[in-house]
């Protein structure tokens, strides 16, 4: 699956940006730093959004501005350093990753050691974690399981209400923190597998409602609304959820994912999600 979605870097400094945003009759792209400039988004099918920049190098900060004159951050925002109020982040796609002759181990062996990043050691890094691998894998463990790491309000959490599911929490390190992490724990035979939560999105931060019918009346949750899989336009909801699954293990070299509370995962298409 090509990434389509979100800030895509094309060549040099040109990224095309790209958003789900059939509720607003325009989109347009806030350059916020390091220069202020505001750019037309072209509407196209589906209710996409989407311009192609030349000039914008990663660190770049940006959000969108729908038709009501708000600003909001990506959907598909993969890096928030400011916290899920602030504005998204254009990320670096390259990494040096040394994990070449890395090429997973059979499930039957997976001996899985649950990990919470931002309780694991007192820096609540990626980083941190690092120095304490090889006491890890020499104790028999074979995976390390990230309780999840997608971005949540404030520092430090339970990770299960995140609200932007391909950003990387600022706090434990972002991107490039998670990177170095999985690479580190490749290089020393240990597999990760990534806890992720497709069933809800949580409460502070959530902006996807203000961009498209990310959610349905259909089914409710413990947590609220259900997320839109078999609804109206649950098309481009699908499309998103399943690019960040695909996206983990692509970009970051997750070797398996651990999903939420798939009971509350409600869908009665032909094809059902999970699938």
């Amino acid at each position: 699956m090509a990434r389509d979605l979100g800030a895509v870097w094309l060549d040099q400094n040109r990224y095309r940006f790209r958003v789900w945003a059939p509720l607003s009759e325009e989109v347009r792209l806030h350059i916020v730093t390091p220069e202020d400039r505001v750019v037309p988004m072209q509407a196209k099918e589906a209710g996409y959004h989407q311009a192609t920049v030349e000039g914008v190098a990663p660190r770049t900060r940006y959000k969108y501005r729908l038709a009501s004159g708000t600003e909001f951050p990506d959907p598909v925002s993969r890096y928030q350093p400011e916290g899920v109020h602030g504005p998204s982040e254009v990320v670096d796609p390259g990494f040096d990753w040394e994990d070449r002759h890395w090429f997973g181990l059979p499930i039957e062996n997976y001996i899985i050691y649950e990990l919470h990043v931002g309780t694991f050691t007192p820096q609540e890094t990626f980083d941190a974690v690092i120095p304490h691998l090889d006491e890890i894998a020499e104790t028999g463990i074979t995976a390390v399981e990230l309780m999840p790491v997608a971005q949540f309000p404030g520092s430090r959490n339970w990770g299960y209400d995140g609200v932007f599911p391909f950003a990387v929490q600022n706090s434990y390190g972002g991107p490039a923190g998670l990177k170095r992490l999985v690479n580190a724990c490749h290089k020393r035979g240990l597999a990760v597998v990534l806890d992720v939560v497709y069933n809800h999105i949580g409460p502070e931060g959530n902006y996807l409602p203000q961009f498209g019918p990310y959610f349905t009346d259909r089914y409710k949750t413990p947590w609220g609304p259900a997320l839109n899989f078999d609804d109206a336009h649950s098309d481009e909801v699908r499309h998103f959820f399943v690019s960040n699954a695909v996206e983990w293990i692509e970009d970051y070299h997750i070797d398996a994912l651990r999903l939420d509370a798939v009971h509350a995962i409600l869908d009665h298409s032909a094809l059902n999600i999970l699938e």
